[in-house]
């Protein structure tokens, strides 16, 4: 639980989701600070999420509470950026999931933290672990783990969160995909002992290099989901259709209100 009960990151409400406005580095030291000292009670979680999970949001009231119920949502895609310096944060900054990885484990090398990976193909956690152990010299690995792509019966869930508890664990990586990863999140937090939990999407497969990242340039003017597209064109194309049309409609709808307001 938080520390400082009376402590959130500044924020903006895009479609009702509180989403942070403060810089990569900021948060993480945040995430570094909350793993550090020894607490009691329900871990926080972060979720690093893009234009997927805030539309999924407003057509899912359960997924909904999980965002709502989040310590910090990190704006992982500049279409929430852009929106958010609309709304007056003007100095707001994309939180990539794959960069808030490593300014995490640079952060807390040779501090004591420990760190679990869960999520990915089978060795693929164990190859992240690895590398990002290489890169960052003093990083503690706790363990790693690659679920079934299933959803966990309440038995294998009860044993993972043994698995992760025994391992002494401080923070969580989750690297699943949207919404799948945040409801893990909703459903085995009460039964961890870990500081925080996080979740960052494709992290997993692009550290380890099994799927390419979209050219920096493409990033900075949200076209991920373009890149992304033209290599995985018959999975992606429904939703970035329907998320990204969606997505500029409720944008849209608000800022309107907003200026009558």
């Amino acid at each position: 639980m938080h520390t400082d009960a009376h402590w959130a990151p500044a924020s903006v409400d895009i479609f009702g989701v509180r989403v942070a406005t403060l810089p990569l580095a900021e948060i993480a030291d945040e995430i570094v600070a909350r793993a550090a000292p020894s607490l009691d009670g329900v871990p926080d979680y972060v979720c690093a999420t893009s234009v997927h999970g805030i539309v999924e949001s407003t057509r899912d009231e359960e997924f909904f509470r999980i965002l709502e119920r989040a310590w910090i949502v990190a704006p992982d895609g500049m279409p929430l950026v852009w929106m958010g310096r609309r709304l007056g944060a003007r100095h707001m900054q994309r939180v990539y999931g794959p960069d808030l990885t490593k300014a995490v484990c640079a952060a807390s090398a040779g501090t004591g933290i420990r760190h679990f990976f869960y999520g990915g193909a089978p060795g693929v956690p164990e190859e992240l672990a690895h590398r990002l152990s290489v890169e960052f010299p003093g990083l503690e690995i706790a363990g790693t783990y690659s679920p079934p792509f299933r959803r966990l019966t309440p038995e294998e869930l009860s044993a993972v969160a043994d698995r992760i508890n025994q391992s002494r664990a401080d923070i969580v990586w989750v690297g699943l995909s949207t919404p799948k990863q945040e409801r893990w999140i909703a459903e085995v937090r009460e039964l961890l002992t870990v500081r925080v939990l996080i979740s960052v999407g494709a992290a997993f497969d692009f550290h380890t290099g099994r799927v390419k990242q979209a050219p920096r340039w493409m990033q900075a003017r949200g076209l991920e989901w373009l890149f992304r597209l033209t290599r995985e064109p018959r999975r992606l194309w429904r939703r970035y259709a329907y998320n990204n049309t969606r997505f500029v409609y409720l944008a849209l709808r608000q800022l309107l209100r907003g200026s009558r307001s």
